[in-house]
């Protein structure tokens, strides 16, 4: 037997038994390993389902270009098929991205534009909006947009769904995976309820996304975005592919769980797999433990892809080091930061109202001795105030102290996680930020300011 393009040996990948990790676990856990795919990821998966739709709606003709953003993967399913099919590729990433990908996409013969991470989706500098205007600028040209086009679900509720129930038997009661675009953890979770409406799905986050908080609560809080290390999973955008109602549970991982787990799975399982893998599997055993799955259960965690693409930097000791993932001491985080300039107590954050008036501003200042504030509007965290604003004000308009804060504050400060590594807080301030927000404290979120940071730094070298 033989196939007639690669393209055709896509899905069918097994499960593996997870053996080591699930020490002390009576339930069976059980990977769908996704890198036995031509690409070596789940993504080659949707990746033919769009562009197959695509032809047959006449939304691409021959000799095109495909233009999308994507993490590297989606990209490396949509090369090797515009390689089959005969269409150019043209794909926007954004900077936090292993090389490794980048170097691939281009080694199948695309163009790859590298886009900033840390911009708002609508920026017109992010890998979003980048790919949207190349879309309209270059003719004959299709952009998938695996975000929103439900193809991408419908892959799944296609081979991945029907694959997992045929392959368990019908056994299986708990799928997890983790949730980026959402096409796999819908359209998995779709085709297996209408199977078993008993199946648990369980959703693995990053810290740092907006996909729990938005689960739990049904709204949109821009204050839970913060920059995370963990590619391929989470969002600061809700795609028209991720469909709640499907979810049971959602579980949160930081970078350091995620990144840890990657590598035990390959030393311990000899599952070489990325870092999205590790968040999964890491949520998993979490949600195993925290709920007592018993022998009769039957958990299925799907593995994205391969951990070739991530070889410079969670296989690499110096970038695991550099960013404080291995060795004791070797970076601090914003919870190190907090705790070490408030003996171990959050003191809490000091917030002001947009409707409240300047002078109230001023007073809180002098009374806690801070230089900058946090402006709410009763939700979320909307703006801030520093001296340097209030000093300007002050100088400019005589009854400034009357002003509404809402009316005279500054833009937000970032929002950063409480494993966030001082190195990346750095960066922020060197943007000229005068502090940063830090959530998910036990003690309630927290600020940092530079002179916080200059003092615990040097207060750590005085210790060394």
């Amino acid at each position: 037997m033989w196939y007639s393009s690669i393209l055709e040996t896509i899905g069918n990948t097994p499960l593996i038994k997870l053996n080591v990790l699930t020490e002390g676990i009576d339930a069976t856990v059980l990977a769908k390993v996704e890198y036995f795919n031509p690409g070596q990821s789940v993504k080659d998966r949707i990746a033919v389902k769009m562009l197959e739709d695509a032809e047959q709606k006449g939304l691409i003709k021959p000799g095109g270009t495909i233009i999308e953003g994507t993490s590297g993967n989606t990209g490396m399913g949509l090369a090797l098929a515009a390689v089959v099919k005969g269409y150019q590729c043209v794909f926007t990433t954004t900077d936090k991205q292993s090389m490794e990908k980048v170097n691939l996409l281009r080694a199948l013969g695309a163009e790859v534009r590298i886009c900033p991470t840390n911009v708002e989706p609508d920026d017109p500098r992010s890998y979003y909006s980048v790919a949207r205007r190349l879309s309209e600028e270059i003719p004959n040209s299709w952009y998938p947009n695996q975000y929103d086009n439900l193809s991408n679900y419908q892959a799944h509720y296609e081979s991945t769904g029907p694959e997992i129930w045929e392959q368990t038997e019908g056994r299986i009661t708990h799928f997890v995976a983790g949730m980026g675009t959402g096409g796999t953890i819908t359209g998995t979770a779709k085709y297996l309820k209408e199977k078993n409406p008993d199946v648990k799905i369980v959703g693995v986050d990053s810290v740092g996304s907006v996909y729990k908080s938005y689960f739990e609560t049904g709204e949109f809080d821009k204050s839970k975005i913060a920059p995370y290390l963990t590619e391929g999973i989470g969002e600061d955008i809700i795609p028209a592919n991720i469909d709640f109602s499907y979810v049971d549970a959602v579980v949160q991982v930081s970078d350091r769980d995620a990144l840890l787990t990657t590598r035990a799975l390959a030393r311990r399982e000899a599952l070489f797999v990325g870092g999205s893998c590790g968040a999964a599997v890491w949520g998993a055993l979490e949600y195993v433990r925290t709920n007592k799955l018993g022998p009769d259960d039957v958990v299925v965690v799907l593995l994205p892809d391969s951990g070739t693409r991530y070889v410079s930097k969670i296989y690499n000791d110096e970038w695991m080091h550099a960013n404080g993932f291995l060795g004791e001491g070797t970076s601090l985080c914003a919870a190190d930061v907090v705790g070490r300039k408030t003996d171990g107590k959050s003191s809490g954050l000091l917030c002001v109202n947009t409707g409240d008036l300047l002078h109230k501003a001023i007073e809180i200042m002098q009374n806690e001795n801070v230089s900058q504030l946090v402006v709410t509007d009763g939700k979320t965290y909307v703006g801030s105030l520093s001296e340097n604003r209030i000093l300007n004000l002050m100088l400019t308009q005589p009854s400034g102290g009357d002003a509404l804060i809402g009316e005279v504050m500054e833009k937000p400060f970032p929002m950063v996680n409480a494993d966030t590594r001082v190195h990346e807080i750095s960066k922020l301030f060197d943007r000229s930020t005068g502090a940063v927000v830090v959530q998910g404290l036990a003690g309630g979120d927290a600020i940092i300011t530079k002179s916080d940071l200059i003092q615990v730094l040097s207060t750590v070298k005085q210790e060394a």
